[in-house]
């Protein structure tokens, strides 16, 4: 998991919603800027990858946006914001693992067409003969 906290530039505004006066005067709603574009701790190749995972959430400078408005308090949302991008990117950097074919073992091959077998003869029995 890589910190890159330095890199991370941060923005606060107004939030909406419920919350009576203190949304109205209060700068509490914080957003979360961050270069990958510029970024010094991760190499190219990690960078491509982040870019093309998160391509929906950055724009077209190359900066990944985040906005947090969960909390009343702007410290609380700027340090969930934080949490927030440092999992997505990190998250984004895992390379799942190719799935390989298997096949079925005989005995679930034979006990399925046995199955199939005994309810075919069970239908059997239920028509009715001359």
């Amino acid at each position: 998991m890589k910190d890159f906290i330095t890199e991370l530039t941060f923005k606060t505004s107004r939030s909406s919603g419920a919350g009576g006066q203190n949304v109205n005067k209060v700068e509490t709603a914080v957003t979360v800027m961050w270069n990958v574009d510029a970024s010094t701790y991760f190499s190219d190749d990690e960078k491509l990858l982040i870019q093309q995972k998160l391509k929906n959430r950055i724009n077209q400078e190359g900066i990944l946006q985040l906005t947090v408005t969960e909390s009343r308090t702007q410290l609380q949302n700027r340090k969930i914001a934080t949490e927030k991008i440092l999992e997505l990117v990190n998250k984004a950097l895992i390379i799942p693992k190719k799935r390989l074919k298997t096949k079925p073992a005989k005995s679930q091959i034979e006990k399925r067409l046995n199955t199939k077998k005994k309810l075919s003869e069970k239908k059997e029995n239920r028509r009715f003969r001359l």
